[in-house]
Parts: C-alpha cells; structure tokens; sequence
C-alpha cells in the first residue's frame, strides 16, 4: 500500500487529482463545524454532554461529529443514501422506472440521478425540521418561531447538497468514490475520541489499571482481528467457470476461451448495514418530536422508542437489546440479498452467457444456468449477510463494556472497503500510465 501511494506521488497527473481531493475534504470537514445560524453554542454544548439520546449514533459518527455540533453538516450524506434506497424499492413497484435504472443507459442514469437528488432534499427538509421541533424547546435555538425553523431547515438543505456536489466533484476529478470517501473521513475523524477512551480505561482512576489495560489490549486485539477478517472477506470470491466455444467472427475463427465469473461474497458492501440502522432508528426519531419525555414515560409507544434506540445504548434491559438484534440481523439479511439481486441478475448472466456461445461445465445452457447461478448467489449471499449482521452487532454487546469507541464493526467495514477501493483506483490509474503498481514486481 505504501508503494501505491508513493508511485500515485510520482505521478503528476494522479498527484494533481490527489491534492484536489485532499482540498475538497479539508473544506468539507471545515463545514462540519460550521453551526447553523441561531444556535446558541454554549448551551448546545451543555445539552449535548448531558444528553441521553442515543438514536442517532450511528449518524453522528457518519458526519464525523457534525450532528452533536449541529452543523450545517448534520445529516452528512444520510438523506442521499436514503434517497437512493427509495429509488431502488420504487424501482421494483414502478415498472418503468425499474426499466429506468437497468436499462436507460447515459440518459437514464442522469434522470434516475436528478430523482434521488430531487428526493435528498426532500428527505433533508423533513430531518432538518425533525431536529429543529425536538430540540425548539430546550434553549439551543435563539429564535424558536418560524424564521429560526426555517433558517434551520434551510441551513441543512443547503448543506447536504453542498455535500453531494463535493462527493461528485471527488468522483470525476479526484481519487476515489466521493460520497463512500466522505464518511470514510468522517469515521477517520473519530479516531482521537477512541484513543481518548482506551486511555480513560487504562488511567481513569489518576493511576494505572491493570484490569484497564486487559481491556484496551482486548479491545486493540478485536480490532485488528476485525480488519482482518473484513479484509478477507471484502476480497474474497467465488469463481464460476465459463467456456466458449469456437466460433467464425468475420473471416476468422476464434478459439475456445475459458474464463469465469467472480461472485463476491459481500457484494452489498456496507448499505444493508446502513439502512437497517436507519430503518431502527427512525421510530425513535419520530416519537421523539411529539413527545419530548418519551424517555420516561410508560406505554406502547415507549416501548417502541427503546425497541428503537436498544442499537445504540445499553439504558434498556437486555430483553430490548437481544429484541432489536434479531430484528437487526432479520433485515440486514433481507436487504442484502435485495441489494445483491439488485446488482446481479441470474436470468440476464444466463441469457449473455448462451448468446455468446457460452456454457458452464456440467450445466446446460438456458434456465438450468440461471438456476445453478441462483443457486449459488443464494448461498454466498446467506454467508455474506450473516457476517455482515455479526460485524453491526458486536458493537450492541461491546457496549456493555463501558467502551465507547467509534471503531465499530460497521465503521471498520466501512472504512476497510473504502480503503481497498481507492487503492484499486489508484493501481489502475498508475497502470493506465505504464507505472508498475504493488502487484507487479
């Protein structure tokens, strides 16, 4: 990786696309501590430390901060990778509009595109006001009536496409994927407050802990074993074998070709985690803009808010807990096989397959093929899920720990399958400028 980046250095043109990149987060994370207009910092800060609501973890950590601070960053990207999600779903429910996204090519891709961005400020607007009624009455806003609403809203609208627009910017002329870059250096950002926790373990106390070291190196051991089972499975595969037959194409005849089709194992990366959070979440969120006292009121609703909120705190009981991670594990499952069925279409592989003459070895050409591919999808996508569901849960049982680490599991996914795809990036802008990259020697 060192290698990579030192011949990406070398480089010009890469260095140029480099730097600009690194401009454009430098802004970014500038903004994340650009307030909204009308708040009171000091008495933000104040309800911030003694806040209990813990519904929004997973977002705070994404917008590196922003929310606790109520930036004009406060939603990070959230509302745009909703946005997306929306669209996928309606894809399936609309016909044409599912014709749309598999097939509008160039010009169907800028019309589904404007439909998510058209949908984020939607989304924006209603959390934006979202945040402005559950926090009205606690001293935050200067100006609670309808102008301050409307700074607010309008304040985080403005943000969230402001940060659309730098993700695309880093997407065309920069390194990387912008929108998966930006939370990569938001959860980047958290790594001093989780440093700053292994110390309070180790001298919490004003003098040195031995049970307190145990811990920090239990923790550090975890980590490191974590990255690396995400990075193997993140890289890892299952090959389907094809061949073809020989064939005349002109006047020539071209031999038989064996190649074969690579399945990831993960091939919905982090948004089946993402999604699942928001979607437990939500309720919380909800209730708690029409009722500021949920947090000790009895009732069916408030079981439901701490159903709701049992992924980001241990202040329920373990019953609430262990309810939130079946329920949690239940749709990450079934958002990943969406997400892969989504991506990938056995029916579509089996119909090019036999169109170019192709066949799998041992199974016959036409629906059998679409059924082995099926078969097989189906299976890596139940392993797949399931160590995504483990990766977003071990957080939920480390927390009773009394460790508070930005360093989840999903961070750690997240942050991994960025860093493995910026430096496939980077491999292959050096190759396409006949630079050796780390894989050749």
């Amino acid at each position: 990786m060192f290698k990579t980046m030192m011949n990406a250095w070398r480089t010009p043109e890469v260095r140029k696309k480099l730097l600009y990149t690194l401009l454009l987060i430098v802004v970014f994370r500038f903004g994340c501590f650009i307030s909204v207009p009308g708040v009171n910092i000091f008495t933000l800060e104040e309800q911030m430390a003694n806040s209990t609501n813990t519904a929004l973890g997973l977002i705070n950590t994404i917008s590196g901060g922003a929310f606790s601070r109520l930036s004009v960053f406060a939603m990070s990207i959230t509302p745009y990778i909703t946005a997306q999600i929306v669209i996928q779903l309606l894809g399936i429910v609309i016909p044409s509009l599912g014709n749309l996204i598999k097939e509008g090519g160039e010009e169907g891709r800028i019309k589904v595109n404007m439909y998510q961005k058209l949908l984020t400020l939607v989304l924006a607007s209603v959390q934006g006001l979202g945040i402005f009624l559950s926090y009205r009455n606690s001293g935050i806003f200067m100006d609670t009536g309808f102008m301050g609403g409307f700074l607010t809203v309008a304040s985080i609208v403005a943000g969230t496409s402001f940060l659309i627009w730098l993700g695309e910017q880093i997407t065309n002329k920069g390194i990387g994927n912008g929108i998966s870059m930006l939370i990569f250096v938001n959860i980047i950002s958290q790594l001093p407050s989780s440093i700053s926790s292994i110390y309070g373990h180790l001298f919490g106390s004003g003098s040195f802990s031995t049970q307190g070291l145990i811990t920090a190196l239990a923790v550090i051991a975890g980590s490191l074993l974590l990255v690396a089972a995400v990075v193997w499975i993140q890289n890892a595969e299952r090959r389907i074998p094809v061949q073809y037959a020989k064939k005349v194409v002109g006047r020539k005849m071209v031999g038989a070709q064996n190649t074969h089709i690579p399945l990831k194992l993960v091939m919905a990366g982090v948004m089946p985690i993402i999604f699942a959070s928001s979607f437990m979440t939500f309720p919380a969120m909800i209730i708690q803009i029409f009722n500021k006292e949920i947090a000790t009121a009895t009732g069916f609703w408030a079981e439901v808010y701490k159903l709701s909120i049992a992924t980001s705190t241990t202040q329920v009981g373990p019953g609430y807990t262990i309810a939130n991670a079946l329920i949690y594990l239940l749709l990450i499952l079934g958002f990943t096989y969406f997400y892969t069925y989504t991506m990938f279409n056995p029916a579509e592989i089996s119909s090019t397959i036999k169109r170019n003459g192709g066949f799998i070895p041992g199974i016959r050409a036409g629906k059998p093929t679409s059924d082995y591919l099926s078969s097989v999808i189906s299976k890596i996508t139940l392993v797949g899920g399931l160590f995504l569901a483990v990766i977003a849960i071990i957080p939920m049982a480390a927390r009773f720990t009394g460790l508070n680490l930005a360093f989840g599991g999903t961070s750690i996914l997240i942050i991994v399958g960025v860093a493995l795809e910026t430096l496939q990036q980077l491999e292959s802008q050096l190759v396409t400028r006949h630079y050796k990259g780390f894989l050749q020697k």
